[in-house]
């Protein structure tokens, strides 16, 4: 890990030992104030991700309500579209109706004139004519029977026609009421769709400005981002961090100060190239005693090491200990990573962008966080679990 600068290899090759004490002290003092400026600046790369995460989520979330609304208004077209069918439908049954209406007046207006006849015919001969007819005229019983029958079928049939005229009345009545109601409604359910058509076309436009806002916080953002990897790979060709092993994780560049999780890493990092993932692992003696863990029973058996007794499984643990904001957050916080599900995956950060846990492709290691895939999939969920 230690990389000498030239001046100190000058100095190493001349043998001046009583300045190498001093370059020496200034050169671990350099390293140490070049490691945290690569822990901040690392902190901020994972900060930084976890927005653009957010950012990619939020647009994409916008690009669903967008198609959303998209089918909404090529669905209200179509019902509008149909109401005007239906409009034009109801249109040409009026004018079907309104010329059955006009039928029925001239066939109201016939019986008006039939019916006039008929009370002028009966007021003229006494009203009761028809019936001193039978009984003068009649030759026998059987043809007065016969006449008393034609005078009151005569009688009857011209009930009929009064009852036909009041019955076609009515239904004309009734057929004028329905069709304007049904017209009515229909106007009324255009103008209803037109107008939230055009509430829609808002929300949509509302939408696309959201997008284009998140689009530009997205190029912002990852403008950010390359600023500070550029400026974490200008620190990391002076002193080169890459590669931590043990020793130097608790002894060295993250300076560990809390026993408690210096103890806790310290167990971890036991199994680091000395285990196997196995899904469910890790809950029995066999499994810890062969390294056998998945993710979150790693976790737990770490800190029952430090006699903390927590969950094992990831579920149990996004709802233990306290959330922590990314930037506040320090070795032996749980962090948590959206691999296969949301909070799928976790293990506990050491610092510098670095976290140790259960990974499925190596057992037990640690992992960088400041990029490639554990940076896209970190979702920015931090707890702790130890004070500090």
């Amino acid at each position: 890990m230690k990389k000498k600068i030239m001046a100190f290899c000058t100095i190493i090759m001349f043998g001046s030992p009583t300045v190498l004490p001093q370059v020496e002290a200034e050169e671990n003092n350099n390293q140490q104030i070049i490691d945290e400026q690569r822990s901040n600046i690392q902190l901020e790369i994972i900060k930084g991700n976890v927005e653009l995460n957010r950012v990619k989520e939020e647009i994409e979330k916008i690009n669903e309500q967008i198609k959303r609304v998209e089918q909404a208004i090529n669905d209200n077209n179509q019902i509008i579209l149909e109401t005007e069918n239906k409009i034009s439908s109801s249109q040409l049954e009026i004018q079907k109706l309104e010329a059955e209406i006009v039928t029925l007046n001239e066939k109201v207006s016939k019986r008006n004139e039939i019916l006039k006849k008929r009370a002028l015919t009966f007021q003229e001969n006494g009203g009761k004519v028809n019936y001193l007819d039978v009984l003068l005229g009649s030759t026998s019983f059987k043809d007065f029977v016969d006449r008393v029958g034609a005078v009151a079928s005569f009688v009857e049939a011209d009930q009929n026609i009064i009852n036909q005229h009041e019955a076609d009345k009515e239904e004309i009545r009734k057929k004028q009421a329905q069709v304007k109601d049904k017209l009515i409604d229909l106007q009324s359910m255009k103008v209803e769709l037109e107008g939230m058509q055009s509430q829609i076309l808002e929300q949509k436009q509302h939408n696309e400005w959201l997008r284009t806002k998140a689009k530009k916080k997205e190029q912002v953002t990852l403008s950010e981002q390359a600023g500070l990897m550029q400026q974490d790979s200008a620190l990391e060709a002076m002193y080169d961090l890459t590669d931590i092993d043990s020793n130097e994780i608790l002894n060295g560049s993250l300076l560990l100060t809390n026993e408690t999780v210096k103890s806790l890493i310290s167990n971890g990092l036991k199994y680091v190239g000395n285990s196997v993932y196995v899904f469910g692992g890790g809950r029995n003696e066999y499994d810890i005693a062969a390294g056998r863990f998945d993710c979150s029973a790693f976790v737990s058996w770490a800190f029952s090491q430090v006699e903390i007794k927590i969950g094992a499984s990831t579920e149990v643990l996004k709802n233990t200990g306290t959330p922590i904001d990314v930037e506040e957050m320090k070795p032996g916080d749980l962090v948590f990573f959206d691999t296969y599900k949301k909070d799928g995956h976790v293990g506990i950060y050491l610092g510098a962008g670095k976290f140790l846990g259960s990974q499925s492709s190596t057992g037990v290691a640690i992992a960088d966080m400041t990029n490639g895939y554990w940076l896209e999939k970190f979702n920015g969920r931090v707890n702790r679990i130890i004070s500090q």
